[in-house]
């Protein structure tokens, strides 16, 4: 399936520097271009003779930048007028972090380094070196000069006695956030997802079909528009922060215990599967062969209390054949906006939702990734949320 288009009409500079990680950037090149990004490639002589200009010019489709010229590339495409979005600096050495810290421009790197910072545009810088450089005290200060100057540097993968570069996925996330406005910063946003497993015996669970791909793709793009996420589930999302629950008990409590801690959040999207029963627990493992018999005891629902209590933006989801007597009423108990579906959505990587507000009803179809996306723009309009 195509991605959503977040890059269209944006172009980031992709600038390589002499780590063998550059062997990755057609790979985040391919990326950064189906989100609908252009990209530029400008690189230091260090990173041609690890990976080859024309392989990065057919990744790109444009050609390579290897040498500032008479056309003055780096004011072109990170001056005060240029026509770039993002300087991504991927992968970047402990020298070119070090060069760019202490204001060294002797690379084309560096040189759109010096422009970019001093146009105020956004730069990410990805680190790829050996786990014994990037322990250098002099190279964890210049990181931290980079950051107080508003530059993210994305945390490597510490593997094998290297410190790699960050996943790909990560990195076009990052690129995301970066060139998307942020309407969400300095918003809080609270997200339970996936199924529940409530025990049945020590080998047997109770669950239902949910996969969490609609929480996932709900996180995902809170984050890209700037907010500071966390998510209660039983897996992890990247960029985001995560609190492991399994049981809906263990998810009541993660949801309850973090807005005590945080006093509240700003946003709070009931997208998981939360248990409605839990099995009353059978000591070992139930004999197989013949009738068993499973007493089921309701659980207190989470969503009212963290209404009542604290009062957050809420969007929730209600699955039923005809949800939408629930769904009104749910909406007049304080509940900001109910995604309606049936039970079919459930798993699926393409959902059909009715979203209702107390200003009416929309349909939204599409995959999960298309559908978050317009939820967030309903979110944006009817909550009225802007920046800071």
């Amino acid at each position: 399936m195509t991605p959503v288009q977040t890059l269209t009409g944006k172009q980031v500079v992709v600038a390589v520097t002499g780590s063998i990680a550059a062997v990755e950037c057609v790979k985040l090149i391919h990326a950064l271009r189906r989100k609908g990004a252009v990209v530029q490639v400008v690189m230091s002589n260090a990173a041609a003779g690890i990976i080859t200009p024309d392989a990065l010019s057919y990744a790109s489709g444009r050609p390579v930048i290897t040498r500032i010229s008479g056309l003055v590339e780096h004011v072109t495409c990170c001056g005060d007028d240029g026509s770039a979005d993002l300087l991504l600096i991927a992968p970047c050495t402990a020298n070119t972090i070090s060069k760019i810290a202490c204001g060294i421009d002797d690379t084309p790197v560096t040189t759109f380094a010096t422009t970019a910072i001093g146009s105020g545009m956004p730069v990410l810088v990805v680190p790829a070196m050996h786990h014994s450089m990037f322990r250098h005290p002099g190279l964890t200060e210049n990181i931290r000069k980079l950051e107080a100057w508003g530059i993210r540097v994305l945390s490597p993968r510490i593997e094998e006695g290297k410190a790699k570069i960050a996943d790909i996925g990560e990195i076009v996330l990052w690129s995301e956030r970066a060139v998307m406005g942020k309407p969400l910063s300095g918003k809080r946003v609270l997200i339970t997802s996936g199924p529940c497993r409530e025990p049945v015996d020590d080998v047997r669970i109770l669950t239902t079909r949910s996969s969490g791909q609609m929480g996932r793709e709900l996180a995902l793009q809170a984050f890209r528009l700037g907010a500071d996420v966390t998510v209660v589930h039983r897996d992890t999302f990247p960029c985001v922060q995560n609190l492991h629950s399994d049981t809906a008990d263990e998810m009541r409590k993660a949801v309850l215990d973090h807005l005590k801690g945080q006093k509240g959040a700003d946003i709070y999207i009931s997208a998981a599967a939360i248990s409605d029963f839990a099995p009353e627990k059978k000591a070992g493992k139930i004999a197989s062969g013949k009738p068993a018999v499973i007493d089921l005891r309701p659980l207190p629902k989470l969503l009212g209390d963290v209404v009542k209590r604290y009062a957050p933006f809420t969007v929730a989801f209600k699955i039923d054949r005809k949800p939408e007597v629930q769904a009104k009423a749910m909406i007049r108990n304080g509940i900001s906006m109910v995604l309606m579906n049936h039970p079919e959505t459930m798993g699926n990587c393409t959902g059909d939702y009715h979203l209702l507000t107390s200003g009416g009803k929309v349909r939204i179809t599409g995959t999960k990734e298309e559908v978050a996306e317009t939820i967030w723009c309903e979110i944006l309009r009817t909550g009225k949320f802007s920046n800071g």
